[in-house]
């Protein structure tokens, strides 16, 4: 109930034309002895029962008083009846008794929380223990369900794609738009006519666009109405994903195929068991194996100077990559980089650059991003770190060590079948983080335990009916708080639909509408993506279309390649800008009629953005300068600082205290704070982490990273050394305390 939003109700201001009958027939009311009568009213035991009977919990209750006894003593008249009744207890002949007033508080109640009179209603839309009641289609047949279990590079997925090529009609679902093209092109270069189905896209294999039998489409743009022979759902351990979880669920329970292939962990087999043990269908398990080895190394990497041909180094932050990248160029050898955030087409082109035996670059630098989507022919993975931020459950940012899934997922990468290493290898940079990385690995994964729901546009079009006063987002809390799932549910994370609602919440858009705006998948710490959406959304509202050239004129096209990774960065984002605009416009495409225009720019940037990834240390190194010279650093909100980046950042905050010792000072700092967030259970891990980087003082290591340039050592000896004939000793020394105590004890002489 912490969730309801009182209606506000404007007290009775009386007037001419509205004569006070009340008063007429008794006399005017004493306000003094009505708020001494309605104050005896709320704190009757007898009438805080009565209104949990009626629904009013004690906040609810209290709520609705201070809002009746604000409406009565406000207003300048109020209906006879009530009158009445106030009149004949405030005068105490025994005509009226406090209790009298319930009927009328009640019927003030329910006009400011009218969700109070249809709560049985807002229950059963809200009931979610039965979700394979939701598509009646896939109860009408008997479906087979077929469980491929395994690690990575098993087969899995191959054998379950053999099936659906070899059907006369499918569909294909997988976790990202890179898995569904990689489908969409192997059926039809095996002359299976296939389509192509993402949020952004839709490919036709037939030149006058009739819908072909085969379809590879990303999870959520599946049909749960359309009859197929087979449907693969790929990487079902997702089903338990806290933002999106709900789309696995949907294709299992909902998908309208006679066969159900469904691939990922052995963690996942009790769950979907007992999921289809509740529509009556049974599940084959099928289990494969590993098909090349994979070594956990008895040694960490310790130094880039020990990499080798095929090495894959996995950061879990940005900054990280453009460190460790730098770092790499800086021994004079080529990488490849690929993280989230880049477009499919630049992850391709960088991942093609490194399997390429003819290429010099052999090295690959990647975020966690590698796991899933792309075929990379990788000698050994290298872990970064072993610490990553996730979301919990509740929508928290948390720092942990990664999970075993992801652990096996990342690491399974090395010696793929076919690729070049028939041998897989993975260790640690730290040495201090491979005993843990070998806990990790040989931990027994959890068994999944629960699928994702999500509230339907049905639904909250219902709950809309029964609430029209509020808003989309209070409309989805109130959904989740009476919502009721079993035990094999939950309900996911909701925390970005809520933000992109209250950030529309003031233009004015159907219901409907709007409900699709909270659902395009956007980053919200992108804030240029962002204001774009509430920009779409304004002129939507205004139903002026969105057109190509106003497109260009915002974005500023067309662009130049990136000078340095904050340019980078902003291509990224004008990037997925363009991809927002594509996914609007296959759901409102009157007024957002420009997307092959769209699409070839986005082409376009797709490659800027490839050189300017090619180009990545040459922009570090620009971005350094502009650091240096005073310009401020663009650091990604998704990742926590690095280690050199913080000590960097902290330098550059005390410039006063500028020498190798004050230098020293900072990095220490930094570097045991990191240890204390990140890595608490590994004591001596900052000491690890200093002697990884480098040899020989921290002046030198700071020069060789780029992080330090001669002149600024200089400028910072002779600061230092200023400061010293001042008397001043760095940050908060002693000296400076006794000194500034000195001073004040003589002020206040």
């Amino acid at each position: 109930t912490s969730l309801f939003v009182p209606v506000p109700l404007k007290p009775g201001l009386g007037g001419a034309a509205e004569e006070d009958v009340g008063a007429e027939l008794t006399r005017p009311l004493d306000k003094g002895e009505v708020l001494k009568t309605l104050n005896k009213f709320y704190k009757r035991k007898e009438i805080q029962r009565l209104g949990a009977e009626n629904g009013l919990d004690a906040r609810l209750f209290h709520q609705a008083f201070i809002s009746f006894r604000k409406y009565i003593m406000e207003s300048s008249s109020v209906s006879a009846d009530l009158h009445i009744i106030l009149n004949d207890i405030c005068c105490g002949a025994g005509k009226g008794h406090v209790d009298d007033l319930f009927p009328f508080f009640l019927r003030h109640a329910k006009q400011i929380f009218p969700m109070l009179d249809c709560m049985d209603d807002l229950r059963k839309i809200s009931d979610l223990r039965l979700p394979p009641n939701w598509y009646p289609d896939a109860r009408a047949i008997q479906r087979k369900i077929i469980f491929h279990a395994g690690p990575t590079n098993s087969g899995k997925t191959y054998h379950a794609i053999q099936r659906f090529l070899s059907a006369k009609s499918g569909i294909y679902c997988g976790p990202l738009k890179l898995l569904a093209h990689e489908i969409f092109q192997k059926s039809n270069d095996a002359n299976v006519p296939c389509d192509l189905v993402t949020g952004e896209e839709r490919v036709f294999a037939n030149e006058d666009a009739r819908q072909a039998p085969h379809v590879a489409c990303t999870i959520e743009m599946c049909s749960t109405n359309t009859p197929y022979e087979v449907a693969v759902i790929d990487e079902i351990q997702m089903i338990r994903d806290p933002a999106r979880g709900w789309a696995w669920t949907r294709a299992l329970l909902g998908l309208c195929a006679e066969e159900i292939h469904v691939c990922g962990e052995p963690a996942a087999i009790d769950l979907v068991t007992e999921l289809m043990y509740t529509t009556g269908e049974e599940v084959e398990v099928r289990n494969y194996k590993r098909l090349t080895s994979l070594t956990v190394l008895d040694y960490a990497l310790e130094s880039l100077d020990n990499l080798r041909p095929g090495d894959c180094i996995v950061c879990f932050s940005k900054n990280d990559i453009y460190s460790v990248s730098r770092q790499i160029e800086a021994r004079g050898l080529e990488c490849a980089v690929i993280y989230g955030s880049l477009p499919p087409g630049t992850k391709l082109e960088q991942a093609k650059k490194f399997n390429d035996p003819d290429d010099p670059c052999k090295i690959l630098v990647a975020t966690d991003a590698i796991g899933m989507g792309l075929n990379l022919s990788i000698r050994r993975i290298i872990f970064n770190s072993i610490v990553k931020p996730t979301v919990n459950e509740k929508g928290e940012k948390e720092i942990d060590s990664i999970t075993t899934s992801q652990a096996l997922q990342i690491a399974g990468r090395a010696g793929r079948f076919g690729s070049s290493f028939k041998q897989g290898e993975v260790t640690t940079m730290h040495h201090s983080d491979l005993v843990q990385l070998k806990e990790i690995l040989s931990d027994a994964v959890p068994p999944v335990r629960a699928a994702g729901l999500h509230p339907t546009p049905e639904q909250i079009e219902m709950f809309a009916y029964h609430l029209p006063d509020a808003t989309l987002s209070n409309l989805i809390d109130i959904f989740v708080s009476l919502s009721q799932v079993d035990g094999m549910y939950f309900v996911c994370n909701i925390d970005d639909f809520k933000f992109l609602a209250d950030m529309i919440q003031h233009i004015p858009l159907n219901l409907r509408s709007r409900y699709v705006f909270c659902t395009a998948p956007l980053n919200r710490k992108e804030p240029f993506v962002c204001t774009t959406l509430l920009k779409f959304a304004r002129q939507f509202s205004r139903n002026e279309p969105l057109t190509f050239d106003w497109l260009c004129r915002h974005t500023k096209w067309p662009l130049a390649a990136p000078k340095n990774i904050k340019e980078l960065v902003h291509l990224e984002a004008v990037h997925d800008v363009f991809d927002l605009y594509l996914w609007l416009s296959y759901r409102f495409m009157d007024m957002f009629p420009d997307a092959v225009l769209v699409r070839d720019i986005q082409k376009k940037l797709d490659n800027i953005i490839q050189i300017g990834v090619c180009n990545i240390t040459k922009l570090i190194r620009a971005s350094q300068s502009a650091a240096a010279s005073g310009t401020a650093e663009v650091v990604s909100e998704d990742f926590p600082l690095s280690r050199t980046q913080k000590d960097a950042r902290v330098v550059s905050d005390h410039h006063g205290a500028a020498s190798t010792e004050a230098l020293s000072v900072a990095v220490e700092a930094a570097g045991l704070r990191r240890a204390k967030n990140l890595r608490p259970s590994r004591p001596g891990s900052r000491q690890e982490d200093l002697k990884s980087y480098g040899r020989g003082s921290l002046a030198n290591r700071l020069l060789r990273e780029g992080l330090l340039t001669q002149e600024m050592l200089r400028q910072l000896e002779s600061e230092w050394q200023d400061q010293h004939r001042n008397g001043r000793y760095g940050f908060g020394s002693k000296r400076d305390d006794q000194h500034s105590s000195k001073e004040t004890r003589k002020k206040r002489k």
